[in-house]
């Protein structure tokens, strides 16, 4: 997960990496660990003020924050909140969100504040190691996907039967790879019934059902429903 996150999206030794989220959340193991693998600089921020959007931009500024993460309700929070006053947060060089659906007014506001910025939505359960999948989000579009799968891992549409659906059409999201967990500790009942055989394989390939549902967009990425 790590090893792909710095391929796609490279740090550097001049890079500042704002650790923000709480460390029971899973998000919080990129944060901290990826500027630790690569020589970069770790800001943390203040216990109870990841949700102080002046706070944010103050800690941004000061530092020189090149990468932050923000869950998109808190980022819809920041932009209203900064204004034209995010143009001074000149430092960032990627932001990236998860953990909720991206409206596009969000990501649009923040991309016309910081027209220099690059957007990443990114899509993943904890039982899948965080992130499953990733879309750069560009200026002017109407519609946020979450993407297509990270290397290492597989998604598929699936039906009730566990059948692909054809591209276009709502069904159930399902992710493989070497990411996915082995299960849930001490709840075997849960862990057969979210972590399945996939019924195409032969060798024991699972899957984990996400209950999230998706459709497949005409590029290949998905939009999450």
């Amino acid at each position: 997960r790590l090893a792909w996150m710095q391929d796609a999206y490279p740090l550097a030794a001049r890079d500042v990496v704002l650790q923000k989220t709480p460390f029971t959340f899973d998000v919080s193991v990129w944060e901290l660990f990826w500027p630790l693998l690569t020589g970069s600089t770790l800001v943390i921020a203040e216990p109870d003020r990841h949700g102080d959007p002046r706070y944010l931009a103050d800690a941004i500024a000061t530092n020189g924050v090149t990468v932050a993460h923000f869950v998109p309700s808190m980022l819809a929070v920041f932009v209203d909140v900064l204004g034209a006053d995010l143009a001074r947060l000149t430092s960032l060089r990627h932001v990236f969100t998860s953990g909720e659906a991206l409206p596009p007014a969000v990501a649009q506001g923040l991309l016309a504040g910081l027209p220099g910025i690059e957007l990443h939505n990114l899509y993943g359960p904890t039982e899948a190691a965080v992130d499953v999948t990733s879309h750069r989000v560009l200026p002017g579009a109407s519609v946020v996907p979450i993407g297509r799968p990270v290397p290492n891992t597989s998604t598929y549409v699936l039906d009730a039967r566990l059948n692909p659906v054809p591209p276009g059409v709502a069904g159930e999201l399902y992710n493989g790879g070497v990411q996915l967990a082995r299960g849930y500790a001490s709840q075997s009942g849960l862990t057969a019934e979210r972590f399945i055989a996939a019924p195409w394989a032969a060798d024991g390939t699972r899957l984990y059902r996400t209950g999230d549902l998706v459709r497949r967009l005409a590029d290949g990425s998905l939009e999450y429903l």
